[in-house]
């Protein structure tokens, strides 16, 4: 924990390097060990710094022993190890969950402050605040990495399918990055929930379900945004492209988290994914509805209750669902406001107008107001056409 600054820095500064040079040279074949291989050479630069600065100001110190440093191998297994042993070691009980989750975001994710808030629905100043009191604890309790017991690793379970989650939400759906959809945050969260069903410890129900929601949202990645990035609303979506080896792979764990009597929020939310996924049955939205109550029942967010009002508004109409929806009073909030925007699109072009420019205030994704700006343009366009007849 001494240096953990330090490493929060390198790590910064890797996944900085990777967004510029993927950028341009595309994503590399094995992606986590370019990430690994990078971090190692950056840590070795800052040593190297130390020691040279040092050995100045001071020639009796001797050298930090890199040259002595055993190189280390980037099997595939080793590094999904690793990275699962830290996320494990980071959700200590000695921080509350939701800092526990913070420090993995921030330290193992390579998450900003922003994008941590962002997850959390929470000011950028309260994450900061969050996490300088996490690393504090973790030193006062001499924090160090060491195997953890069975009872342990079942323990902090709970904590580290939450942090695979939000990662892999930031991937589904990135707010603070000029893409919508972020597929190398996704993939790595599917691939850390493959690595903990392959553990006794951490193969159970609700690991399976977490992994069949990302295979369900990941089936349609292809098809939520355009060549230039854009979102694609669900009922414009082409669904010639989506994938359907992982729809099976979502088909698969969900209906093997199911051999039991435990219900998850992962459980419900996939199964409202693989609804998604069912474009041509006539009762798929009322599934849906049903599901969506049992969710909130569970556990209440306000997003999940805007979800749920999208699913009421395809049950029951848009008109029903505005009325719903205002009772819910969410002014700042941005999904509020596109949810009413696409509700009045089609009755009420002046006011789906004001809750687009509203989201369009609220949101930080460059993309998505973008995409905004269009749906406004093309509603002004038809509210012209109306005033003309």
């Amino acid at each position: 924990m001494k240096h953990i600054e330090i490493a929060e820095d390198i790590a910064s500064d890797t996944f900085l390097k990777a967004s510029e040079s993927w950028a341009v040279q595309g994503i590399p074949a094995n992606p986590t060990a370019w990430l690994y291989t990078v971090a190692k050479n950056k840590t070795k630069d800052y040593f190297k710094h130390i020691a040279v600065f040092e050995t100045q100001i001071q020639e009796a110190m001797r050298p930090t022993g890199i040259e002595t440093e055993q190189e280390y191998e980037f099997s595939s297994q080793n590094i999904s190890d690793s990275q699962l042993a830290m996320i494990f070691a980071v959700c200590n009980s000695s921080n509350s969950i939701g800092a526990q989750i913070c420090l993995a975001l921030q330290i193992l994710c390579g998450f900003s402050v922003e994008e941590i808030a962002n997850a959390f629905l929470a000011k950028p100043e309260t994450i900061k605040k969050r996490l300088q009191r996490a690393r504090t604890n973790l030193r006062n309790d001499h924090f160090q990495i060491s195997v953890l017991s069975e009872a342990e690793i079942k323990l902090r379970l709970d904590t580290v399918l939450k942090t695979l989650y939000l990662l892999f939400n930031e991937g589904y759906f990135s707010k603070t990055n000029n893409l919508i959809i972020r597929k190398d945050l996704c993939s790595e969260a599917i691939r850390l929930a493959l690595v903990l069903t392959g553990n006794a410890l951490t193969d159970t129900p609700e690991t399976k379900a977490l992994l069949a929601l990302m295979c369900f949202q990941s089936s349609r990645l292809a098809a939520r945004t355009n060549d230039s990035g854009e979102a694609i609303l669900f009922d414009e979506q082409d669904k010639n492209l989506w994938d359907k080896a992982l729809i099976e792979k979502g088909n698969y764990y969900l209906i093997n988290a199911c051999k039991g009597n435990e219900i998850s929020k992962y459980h419900l939310e996939a199964a409202i994914a693989y609804w998604h996924t069912t474009p041509t049955d006539q009762n798929k939205w009322q599934h849906i509805l049903g599901l969506y109550d049992q969710l909130v029942t569970i556990e209440y967010s306000p997003i999940t209750a805007l979800n749920k009002l999208f699913a009421y508004a395809k049950v029951h109409g848009h008109a029903g669902a505005i009325t719903e929806a205002e009772k819910l009073n969410l002014a700042g909030n941005s999904y509020y406001h596109g949810l009413l925007g696409y509700l009045y699109a089609g009755t009420d072009a002046d006011k789906a107008i004001l809750h687009y420019e509203e989201t369009i205030k609220l949101t930080k994704s460059q993309m998505e107001k973008q995409t905004l700006q269009k749906q406004i343009k093309k509603l002004r366009k038809k509210r012209a056409a109306g005033d003309r007849i």
